[in-house]
């Protein structure tokens, strides 16, 4: 099999498919039925999380260090956990990084990666891939300025995929996949960038 490309993700993306490395690094492509989802203007943040929001713990950067929160993203976080970001993976992406394509959500405290997601952004649709935390709510306050730029850019869909209970602290929920590619179809039409922070509202 052709190494994975940039062109590979984006066809991939707007036909409701995504890659995921197997232990051994061999890739296989998904299609969830049902599609897990987050509305975006659903969303809340946790009770718990507005004093840290308030006392601005984290500084938040956007694509400052995209290619180390894909590594941070790709460690095991337990000794059972299966690693599905591969090296191949995390070339292909930053080749759509820096294509404009893909984003990453950053968290700071003294200078220091602490925590952050990326994803793919196309048309109004946000691909969510992963996220990481090496401090307690540091990838909580990064999909909070997710959601914020996410809702200030005019995004539609944001798609996380698989349903767990990670993503259900988000409100996440489960669409039919026949659902969830006529609003992928939507959003591929609409024009929105992602781009810049917004004011902590909510």
């Amino acid at each position: 099999m052709n190494k994975l490309t940039a062109d590979d993700l984006i066809y991939g993306y707007i036909n409701g498919i995504f890659p995921m490395a197997d232990a051994d690094g061999t890739l296989y492509w998904y299609a969830p039925d049902p599609r897990a989802i987050i509305p975006i203007h659903s969303y809340k943040p946790a009770k718990s999380l507005r004093p840290i929001l308030n006392r601005n713990q984290f500084e938040i950067r956007i694509n400052t260090a995209f290619p180390e929160v894909m590594r941070a993203c790709s460690k095991p976080r337990s000794e059972d956990d299966s690693v599905w970001i591969s090296d191949e993976i995390i070339a292909a992406y930053t080749e759509l990084h820096h294509m404009g394509l893909a984003h990453s959500v950053e968290t700071y405290i003294d200078n220091r990666l602490v925590g952050g997601l990326y994803g793919v952004a196309l048309g109004s649709a946000f691909f969510g891939e992963s996220m990481f935390s090496e401090v307690s709510n540091s990838s909580k306050v990064a999909f909070h300025n997710l959601i914020l730029i996410l809702r200030q850019q005019h995004f539609s869909l944001l798609d996380t995929q698989f349903i767990n209970d990670n993503v259900r602290r988000y409100g996440a929920i489960e669409i039919p996949k026949a659902d969830y590619l006529k609003q992928l179809k939507t959003a591929l039409k609409q024009k929105a960038r992602f781009t810049g922070l917004v004011p902590e509202k909510v």
